[in-house]
């Protein structure tokens, strides 16, 4: 049996909700293999960031190195990227990779409010959005990247289509930071999957619940596990959002703010699969 090896470059968080910790969890429970190149270290729980520590660029490549040399990479998934230095650094390493997969969450700010990327971070994405496969911003996101307002539902679509017209990558501009739209007679979100000239709307009822952290995470990392198993980009992007939405929906209601996501969907794993559940 073969098993798509997914790279993971993004930042720890030591209260588990997202960053790294959601993306193993994800890859693991969509069938990859997690392999991770550590970015940033972050001390935080679910009410917010207390402090972040930067990994060097040089430590970022040798930990991409490392295992690239050996296991091998079938796709990539980028999120919190520490510095502009490594940015750059990451950037022209995965180009030299060649047709990989690569999804990249450009994360600058956390649920809690927290502020993960400086100004020069920032600047510093568009060399990642060339080389991305599809790249996946919220609303805010898709503000400080184009420069356009995004308030609505329209708006997010145009700014969507400014980013894929300026950087060649697909874009899912994802809605949950937004208004909801009266879809069927009900208040419903959001999502736009703009690629190869084509643009494909999703919509749900809104999940409500507090325990939304690290939504960004495990949505990229779903999709940049299909897409190493193989799967078309808007496959992988409707497999990664049920995912997503039923892991919002097992949520298990811990820490006093923006709560983690139930990434083994309410079960034990292991018990289901030997009959001890």
């Amino acid at each position: 049996m073969t098993i798509a090896r997914i790279l993971i470059i993004a930042g720890s968080d030591s209260g588990g909700g997202a960053g790294i910790q959601a993306d193993i969890r994800t890859v693991t429970m969509l069938g990859g293999h997690p392999m991770t190149a550590i970015a940033a270290i972050t001390a935080q729980n679910t009410l917010g960031v207390t402090a972040v520590h930067p990994v060097p660029a040089d430590m970022v490549i040798a930990q991409i190195d490392a295992v690239a040399a050996d296991i091998g990479v079938d796709a990539v998934k980028i999120g919190m990227i520490g510095s502009a230095a490594t940015a750059d650094a990451v950037a022209e390493r995965l180009a030299a990779m060649g047709e990989v997969p690569i999804v990249f969450d450009p994360v600058m700010v956390a649920s809690s409010g927290s502020v993960l990327a400086d100004a020069d971070t920032v600047a510093a994405f568009g060399r990642l959005m060339r080389i991305a496969t599809v790249v996946t911003p919220n609303a805010p996101e898709l503000a400080a990247l184009t420069g356009l307002p995004v308030a609505d539902f329209a708006q997010a679509g145009r700014a969507g289509l400014k980013l894929f017209e300026t950087f060649g990558c697909a874009v899912l501009a994802k809605g949950g930071h937004l208004p909801p739209m009266i879809r069927n007679g009900r208040p419903m979100l959001g999502d736009i999957l703009i690629h190869d000239g084509a643009a494909v709307e999703y919509w749900n009822d809104r999940i409500e619940t507090r325990n939304s952290h690290g939504t960004g995470c495990t949505l990229a990392s779903g999709i940049a596990t299909s897409l190493g198993q193989g799967m078309a980009l808007q496959l992988a992007v409707d497999r990664a959002r049920d995912y997503l939405r039923a892991a919002l929906a097992a949520a298990p209601g811990l820490g006093a703010g923006h709560g983690p996501m139930g990434h083994a969907l309410g079960g034990v794993p292991f018990d289901a699969m030997t009959g001890l559940a």
